[in-house]
């Protein structure tokens, strides 16, 4: 039976292959398509990303510890036929190092040419599976009301005490994958 998690939960995950699934259905008569894009950032002791490889987003869909692997993007929301939209394949295994923490993200594509926002997006999820038995071990839904918000901070995989737990968060912001970028990256981003 799947836990259904609250905003800021805490669980033991207890796996060590796993996928994190998102999931969303944009409200119909907006104009245009949503793309919205699932990004997973493995972060450092100092909540810096390891180094530029370690965004795994749609341009970048392996880790090069291979721990990652982003099923690719779906760019209009159409793909999912009520399951997940985007997905990360998680080896915990295989993690390097020097991540402590993997935090998954959910921006909007061009939001300001097309107006959106997740005002406009319902049923916003995120799922932990277990890739052995691919039963859902973990769910979050977003029920929040995120009336100009372009990026959610969803959730995040962070060690503790030699495990891995996973937190539901459910942070907003009005912001694109660039702001993540830069709020997570050691080095100079030119835009």
């Amino acid at each position: 039976m799947a836990i259904n998690l609250q905003k800021g939960q805490k669980i033991e995950i207890g796996l060590t292959k796993m996928t994190i699934g998102l999931g969303w259905d944009p409200n119909e008569g907006t104009g245009y398509d949503f793309d919205l894009d699932a990004s997973a950032i493995m972060i450092d002791s100092d909540r810096k990303l390891v180094s530029e490889e370690y965004f795994v987003f749609y341009n970048n869909l392996i880790s090069p510890d291979g721990a990652l692997t982003h099923t690719g993007d779906d760019p209009n929301g159409k793909n999912s036929d009520g399951d997940d939209d985007e997905a990360i394949i998680i080896d915990l295994d295989k993690v390097d190092s020097r991540v402590e923490e993997i935090l998954f993200v959910v921006t909007i594509e061009d939001f300001e040419r097309r107006k959106q926002n997740f005002g406009q997006v319902r049923n916003s999820y995120i799922r932990v599976v277990d890739n052995h038995s691919n039963q859902e071990i973990a769910k979050y839904e977003l029920d929040e009301d995120f009336s100009i918000e372009t990026g959610v901070e969803f959730g995040r995989l962070y060690k503790r005490n030699g495990g891995w737990k996973f937190e539901a968060s459910g942070i907003g912001y009005r912001a694109d994958l660039g702001f993540f970028l830069e709020k997570y990256y050691k080095g100079q981003i030119i835009r």
